[in-house]
């Protein structure tokens, strides 16, 4: 089975997001195809026993107007300046969300309002897991897992430097400009994440603070609070992530939840290894490597005449959700540019 589309963008986390909404608003179609279940990647939000936790991005930050004023856009309710409450001295994994400039905000219903918000109004197919790509007259074919083909003259790869490298690498005799790009993205890798999401019984100590910061252990990166940011009655839940080395060394060691709770029991009081329901997750392509931070996504032209985007956190200033963000607003104006050249 095979079909056509104006504009394939391949993932629809907060970068695919951003290009699809600026594309659509300009008055093309585009296709997102996210081989997820849901949107937003790491700005993800799970529910357990019916209370929402956020489990791979706390909170949003940044310092770009139109940004933020599309955070605030969000039909949710805005927690401004969150986290306030900080315990701990260790280095957060986006440090410049405590820099000067800076503006902080989390939802009470749970950050993955802000991409589904992106996504009302566009064309998103879920679990459409793209395994290879080939050229053709003018475009390039999307072959799906399940045997579909999707063929578009433009298509972007909004995706972790890794996933986009093993796509990239199903053409057959890539060309130059393929050859390029693969090679910058070998510049750069993505970080791991281990996080275990945790709900504690009604006698538990709730913290004073929001968010945890350890300065001394090289397991945990960050212990979020994350029922200080829900409606007074909530249960009382943390959220534990891993170093990125850490989580790397224990991506396939079934014992890294035990061993994440039992860290932050060390550091927080033996009740937080009891929780009353424990759930887990792998992020294998966290965050990008701020050490390799690109200037611009990149927007190919391919002999075949085919356009090629590759865009991501890494392809703007600072990372994060904002980079993203960033990132895929330009790559969508570059694309438009050219259509109304």
């Amino acid at each position: 089975m095979a079909g056509a589309a104006e504009v394939v963008v391949v993932g629809a986390g907060v970068c695919g997001l951003a290009c699809a909404q600026a594309l659509s608003a300009a008055g093309l179609e585009p296709l997102l195809l996210e081989r997820g279940r849901g949107v937003g990647g790491r700005c993800a939000t799970r529910r357990i026993a019916g209370q929402p936790l956020d489990f791979g991005v706390a909170f949003l930050h940044g310092r770009d107007p139109d940004f933020l004023a599309t955070l605030r856009a969000v039909p949710a309710s805005v927690l401004e300046g969150w986290p306030s409450e900080i315990h701990g001295t260790g280095r957060p994994c986006q440090p410049d969300a405590f820099t000067p400039g800076e503006q902080r905000l989390a939802y009470a219903e749970g950050v993955s309002v802000f991409p589904k918000h992106m996504a009302r109004g566009l064309a998103v197919r879920v679990g459409a897991r793209v395994v290879r790509l080939e050229v053709t007259e003018g475009a390039l074919a999307l072959c799906l897992e399940d045997g579909e083909r999707v063929e578009a003259s433009r298509t972007v790869l909004a995706l972790a430097p890794e996933q986009a490298l093993e796509l990239l690498a199903t053409l057959p005799e890539p060309p130059r400009e393929v050859r390029s790009a693969a090679a910058v993205l070998e510049m750069t890798r993505s970080h791991a994440c281990l996080a275990v999401l945790a709900i504690y019984p009604d006698d538990a100590p709730r913290p004073p603070w929001q968010m945890s910061y350890p300065e001394t252990s090289a397991v945990i990166q960050l212990v979020s609070h994350d029922s200080s940011k829900r409606p007074g009655g909530s249960a009382l839940a943390l959220v534990v992530q891993g170093h990125s080395a850490w989580s790397r060394h224990h991506l396939d060691d079934p014992a890294w939840p035990e061993a994440l709770l039992d860290e932050a029991a060390s550091l927080h009081g033996a009740w937080v290894a009891r929780p009353v329901a424990v759930e887990s997750h792998r992020w294998r392509f966290a965050r990008g490597d701020r050490d390799a931070e690109l200037a611009a996504p990149l927007w190919l032209r391919l002999p075949s005449g085919a356009r090629l985007g590759v865009a991501g956190d890494r392809f703007a200033p600072g990372g994060g959700v904002e980079a993203a963000w960033l990132s895929g607003r330009r790559l969508a104006e570059r694309i438009l540019r050219e259509t109304r050249a």
